[in-house]
């Protein structure tokens, strides 16, 4: 491939190209990216357009990368062109009547939101590796996060794309709209492809009105069934300003509240559950006020054991501080991650069959679940084993199987990637399988944007 790297120099200069011993070879941690026959950097949608039909044509697969905070090796790219947004990552517009704004993709969702902000807007997207995850990123996963119950994943927050197919055409759909039927809603064919279909480039974002107030609470309770008791009670009575319900089952809750961990628990340590829940609204004491009156009206009916409300942005950050102290969990490693969807009412069962298959198998097992149940999303920390594969595949036997009966998800909102496109026939129907498959052969006929990712490797036609 040394003729393509070169021809891709000579389109794109010396300084956009990485190759050869000098490209980097990553693995561990969260997310291996293996050893790229050359990182690209493109400056432009132009340059991505040029990049690809170059690949296109000589049969050269590329990974797309983002911000590569992803879960599930998505971005794994052994001998692949690895091509990078990184300097593609302008604010292009802000229309502040319309509450949109453009970018490029390798934007930093951080750099959005504190762009909004600044224009007394909004963008809801929050996940913990926002200071390094990309908008272009978020979209080709269909990001989640903390605050799906109220504003939808990423797919609801796009408006329009701009995204560059396998064989270089540029496609532009840079809608400003939020009524737009006008056809099929091309957007929609990248959100959520994992980099299969197309490279994500430019995206028109919705932005909201900046909230005025913020609420947060943490409340211990003892019984499962009443967590989605709960839940409907605080989104009845908060009026459509509930942003968060975030729960963590009290082994996490304790490991992040108990040194070296840095937060202290603000309530004691010995309860089941812990529900971290959140309101965003637009009246500072009016919001305040109902807050704790639902919040009291609970108490009262004795749904939730305990409870504390921050009475601060400080306090705020420090009760959001131990629901994001997932890294509290490599202190039991080897550990395996999971990100599961359930429905409500069958997650109390799955949960339990799941933890006493795993202590079944391996009695000195831990394991730490939290996630936003609000949306049905429940992460899953397993410490077993030695943390080989053999170890991890009988976990995610463990964990995925009994999935299917309940209708559940083996991916909420990490995607499939590598790690899981085995368990994809869980989730998804033979038909469903065969039409994804049918759309990746029509969009990407030679198979070259990221291969092997979603599904396994077909025959390039």
């Amino acid at each position: 491939m040394s003729e393509l790297v070169s021809a891709l120099k000579a389109q794109l200069g010396e300084g956009a190209i990485v190759a050869g011993s000098e490209a980097p070879a990553i693995g561990g941690g969260y997310n291996r990216l293996g050893a790229p026959l050359a990182v690209i950097k493109p400056r432009d949608t132009k340059e991505v357009s040029t990049i690809l039909r170059l690949c296109h044509n000589a049969g050269q697969a590329v990974v797309p990368w983002g911000g590569r905070t992803g879960l599930v090796e998505g971005t794994l790219a052994d001998g692949a062109i690895a091509l990078s947004l990184e300097r593609m990552n302008a604010i292009l517009d802000i229309d502040t009547d319309g509450a949109t704004m453009t970018v490029e993709a390798g934007c930093v969702l951080q750099t959005v939101c504190e762009a909004a902000d600044a224009k007394g807007l909004f963008f809801p997207l929050d996940l913990g590796a926002r200071g390094s995850a990309t908008i272009g990123g978020n979209i080709s996963t269909n990001a989640g996060g903390n605050r799906v119950i109220r504003y939808g994943m990423m797919r609801e927050l796009v408006l329009g794309l701009e995204a560059v197919l396998a064989d270089g055409t540029v496609v532009s759909s840079l809608n400003h709209l939020i009524k737009n039927n006008a056809g099929y809603d091309l957007k929609q064919l990248f959100i959520g492809s994992e980099g299969t279909l197309g490279v994500v480039t430019q995206a028109v974002l919705r932005l909201r009105p900046k909230p005025v107030s913020q609420n947060v609470a943490l409340v211990a309770l003892d019984d499962f069934a009443h967590l989605p008791r709960l839940l409907r009670d605080v989104e009845r009575g908060l009026g459509g300003t509930l942003s968060a319900f975030e729960v963590m089952w009290g082994d996490f809750y304790r490991l992040v509240t108990t040194p070296p961990a840095q937060g202290k628990p603000p309530l004691p340590q010995d309860h089941k559950y812990y529900v971290l829940i959140e309101a965003l609204g637009g009246e500072e004491a009016g919001d305040g006020e109902r807050f704790e009156r639902v919040l009291m009206a609970e108490l009262e009916k004795s749904e939730i054991a305990d409870a504390v409300i921050a009475k601060s942005k400080a306090e705020c950050g420090r009760i959001w501080g131990l629901r994001d102290d997932v890294l509290q969990a490599w202190r039991i490693a080897p550990v395996f991650t999971f990100d599961v969807s359930i429905p409500i009412g069958k997650m109390e069962a799955y949960v339990d069959e799941v933890s006493r298959a795993l202590a079944a198998r391996w009695p000195e097992s831990k394991v730490m679940i939290f996630g936003h149940m609000g949306d049905g999303n429940l992460h899953f920390i397993a410490g077993v084993g030695d943390g080989t594969n053999e170890v991890r595949h009988e976990v995610e036997h463990i964990i995925y199987s009994p999935l299917e009966p309940r209708g559940g998800s083996v991916s909420a909102e990490h995607g499939i990637g590598l790690e899981k496109r085995e368990y994809l026939a869980l989730s998804r129907n033979a038909h469903e399988i065969a039409l994804m498959q049918k759309l990746k052969r029509t969009l990407d006929p030679k198979n070259i944007l990221n291969p092997g990712k979603i599904f396994l490797d077909e025959a390039a036609e």
